[in-house]
């Protein structure tokens, strides 16, 4: 082996090994770097606490307004960036365009492109999906129902006084009891509607579309002088106004029935669109009403609640009660009326039940003997009508008598 190839190789192996030392350097840097990362991130999260504790102190109500992208509502508009934008809302019916026939669906499609040629300035059409609440409707049916049973007790009440009394006849006192199960079976009917509405309430698979035309304004666009900011409300309501009203006669051509929404409607609006959930328990006036938006809440006393709860069952089972009582008390006087009524008419239902056998049996015993028997009844219930008359007047006669005497 030459010198000059022993040269080469160590230069090569020098070479190597100058790589291999270069390779560790930079690897213990990249550990080195590693390690003193998450100090920094200590101190990162320091740094962040330290801003979190200064956010708090410095958390303000002009903070929830920039979240909520809107300043007010006055006036049947909402107000956005400090007066800057105002915005009026057009609710819009549905129509259902499936069921049309072919003209309609033509009318319709040519109303729409006059709606649509009529547009000088920008809109929004929005689309809000809720689930259907009957809270309203249930309480509306449960008054009514309350209502409706007041009115039956009332009822069995007089028309208990009048079957007592007895200055009524049968024709007078059957129209008021037809009357008196017409308002149960109407009180029955109501508490069905309410158990079946419930039950519908419990079903959040029920959806409804609700759609909206938003016409927004902005000041600079018609304000050229220096007006102050009822000045400028005024003139954004004034402007929008006449913009939904040239909106709404524009549906009417489609068929599509629309209004402008007024400062509750626009509060139920937006309220839905920031509480997605919320709303399918609570609506707006029941939110508000429960009281969960205050800083701190106060509960009304146990036994105060208690004995308000208590005297509601009391109301309620006692008109249930009292409904029940007096329907059986009717029930047993009409009953007994018709036991006196045929106590007094014995004889003579007793003379024409015999009258009714004899026609019956005339083959059997003759036909003679049948009109005779027929006569001879007659004649003696005429009789005894006649001596229950003599009786009656003489009895009045003597009470006459006594009462001069005395």
């Amino acid at each position: 082996m030459n010198d000059n190839q022993m040269i080469n190789y160590l230069t090569i192996l020098l070479g190597v090994m100058v790589g291999i030392l270069i390779i560790l350097c930079i690897v213990f840097i990249i550990l080195k770097l590693k390690s003193n990362k998450p100090n920094k991130k200590k101190k990162d999260k320091n740094i962040v606490s330290k801003d979190k504790n200064n956010v708090v102190q410095n958390y303000s109500k002009q903070s929830i307004f920039k979240f909520m992208e809107f300043d007010k509502i006055d006036d049947n508009m909402i107000v956005q960036k400090d007066g800057k934008r105002f915005l009026m809302i057009i609710e819009c019916q549905g129509i259902n365009y499936d069921l049309m026939s072919g003209l309609e669906k033509n009318s319709v499609e040519q109303g729409f492109l006059q709606f649509l040629n009529t547009l000088r300035y920008p809109i929004q059409i929005y689309v809000q999906t809720r689930t259907v609440n009957l809270t309203s409707s249930l309480s509306t049916y449960k008054d009514k129902i309350e209502n409706i049973s007041k009115q039956f007790a009332t009822k069995q009440m007089e028309y208990n006084q009048k079957v007592r009394s007895g200055q009524y006849t049968e024709q007078q006192l059957d129209k008021e009891k037809y009357e008196l199960i017409r308002q149960r079976n109407l009180y029955e009917y109501g508490v069905d509607i309410v158990n079946n509405t419930e039950r519908m309430s419990l079903n959040r698979n029920i959806l409804s579309k609700h759609y909206y035309v938003i016409i927004p304004y902005y000041p600079e666009e018609g304000a050229n002088g220096n007006f102050d900011k009822e000045e400028i409300s005024n003139l954004a309501f004034s402007e929008l106004y006449t913009k939904a009203q040239s909106i709404i006669s524009s549906l009417a051509v489609c068929g599509i029935n629309s209004k402008i929404l007024d400062s509750t409607e626009l509060s139920e609006l937006l309220y839905v669109a920031y509480n997605r959930d919320e709303s399918e328990i609570f609506n707006l006036r029941r939110a508000l009403n429960s009281g969960y938006e205050d800083l701190y809440t106060t509960a009304p006393d146990v036994l105060d609640k208690r004995m308000k709860e208590l005297d509601i069952k009391i109301e309620e089972d006692a008109i249930r009660k009292a409904n029940e009582v007096i329907f059986n008390v009717v029930e047993e006087n009409e009953k007994q009326r018709r036991v006196r009524k045929k106590e007094e008419e014995l004889d003579k239902l007793i003379d024409e039940m015999a009258m009714i056998l004899i026609n019956e049996n005339k083959r059997v015993i003759g036909e003679d003997v049948a009109n005779k028997s027929i006569e001879k009844i007659k004649e003696d219930s005429k009789n005894t009508n006649d001596e229950g008359g003599e009786k009656d007047g003489k009895k009045t006669k003597s009470t006459r008598r006594t009462t001069k005497s005395v």
